[in-house]
């Protein structure tokens, strides 16, 4: 039997907004719709799996497919390989700091690549305690402020982006990282 690969899916609206799921049961729906190895990262929609699936955008699929039709409401689920969630990390760690004093960095992490003129868009955002960088599939956030009160929201990149995104905490998928490429 050939190795199946391992993948790192961030979920996308759940456990806010009134959208609540139990991780257990949600790796239970998973394992049932024939993924392996599901495991989950706190509560905000942070899961591993190994799947048949060579790629990680018929990964993304299924698992939006699955999760949909378990949660009843739209579960988009964006998918990386541990080794592209750890160059993510490695490439917004890179940036030096965008605003000075005590900051929060956050990654929205997108369904593609942030394209040309919407990297543009978001290097010049220059709102008080916020400012913005394009990274290779994701957007990096660096925060002076309370994530709740941003201006820089999860809506917001995606109406520059053009693209499906989920913030996270950059010390959360940096422990997801590298939780899950130790494996």
């Amino acid at each position: 039997m050939s190795h199946m690969p391992r993948y790192v899916a961030f979920l996308r609206a759940v456990n806010v907004g009134g959208r609540f799921v139990r991780m257990a049961e949600l790796r239970a729906a998973l394992e049932g719709a024939g993924f392996t190895s599901v495991e989950t990262h706190i509560q905000s929609g942070n899961v591993a799996v190994t799947s048949r699936r060579r790629s990680t955008a018929a990964v993304g699929r299924e698992l939006t497919d699955v999760l949909t039709a378990w949660a009843g409401f739209d579960v988009p689920a964006i998918v990386r390989t541990p080794a592209e969630v750890a160059a993510l990390v490695a490439e917004a760690d890179a940036v030096p700091a965008l605003l000075p004093g005590t900051t929060k960095r956050y990654l929205a992490v997108a369904d593609g690549d942030v394209p040309a003129d919407a990297a543009a868009t978001l290097s010049a955002w220059d709102v008080e305690d916020e400012r913005a960088r394009a990274l290779t599939g994701g957007v990096l956030a660096e925060l002076g402020k309370d994530f709740h009160r941003t201006r820089l929201t999860n809506a917001r990149i995606e109406r520059i982006t053009g693209l499906t995104t989920t913030w996270r905490d950059l010390g959360v998928v940096r422990a997801v990282a590298e939780k899950w490429s130790r494996r």
